[in-house]
């Protein structure tokens, strides 16, 4: 992920749009691996998939999950729900900073994993979420974050002070290392040291 090093996506089956802020979108083919060069020191990126998708020759259209203003190329954060892994490089005390979030709620499995500098601690979230999704949250390919359906200070956090509810349960219970609400911090931020390489995998 560090400039001079290389962040791979994978796509799992050839269905989903891989998709990272900064640094735009395509198809990946079952299999076929994305390879990125970002620069040390991003503050913070996000990287998901997008499915459901139609897009024309000028690389304008839509997805069921994830979509980013109707554009292939994403200027801008998708559309809830989607899986997210973050990061941030080369930050505090030499530190990569990185996580799986599920605060914009769930459309994919994922694992985000380092490859490189004897950094070891991957993160993954593979539970059946939209399949167990409960009534209130669920939305077409995915499960959304109570935030996204409720837009309430208990759930999304405005005021800076909330605590976890019984939606960010069952997506904790489902994937304990992944966020569930906005102040997850504790159980949910892991660190490398900076340079280390890393993959993020759909449908692993």
């Amino acid at each position: 992920m560090v400039s001079g090093g290389k962040e791979k996506i994978f796509d799992g089956n050839g269905e989903e749009m891989a998709t990272i802020v900064p640094g735009g979108g395509r198809r990946l083919n079952p299999r076929e691996s994305w390879p990125l060069n970002v620069k040390a020191g991003t503050t913070g990126a996000r990287i998901w998939a997008r499915t459901g998708c139609n897009f024309d020759g000028s690389g304008r259209g839509k997805c069921q999950t994830g979509d980013c203003g109707g554009l292939l190329q994403c200027q801008a954060y998708g559309t809830p729900p989607n899986t997210l892994a973050e990061y941030a490089l080369n930050q505090f005390q030499n530190l990569d900073f990185f996580d799986i979030s599920l605060v914009d709620g769930f459309n994919v499995p994922m694992e985000f994993s380092p490859t490189s500098g004897g950094c070891t601690k991957g993160i993954r979230c593979t539970a059946d979420i939209n399949g167990q999704c409960p009534a209130q949250l669920k939305a077409p390919g995915g499960c959304n974050n109570p935030c996204t359906v409720f837009k309430t200070n208990e759930y999304c956090c405005n005021s800076g002070s909330c605590g976890p509810t019984n939606y960010s349960r069952f997506f904790k219970d489902r994937c304990p290392s992944a966020y569930s609400y906005p102040k997850d911090d504790p159980t949910s931020t892991f660190t490398c040291n900076g340079g280390t390489n890393y993959k993020v995998v759909f449908c692993p």
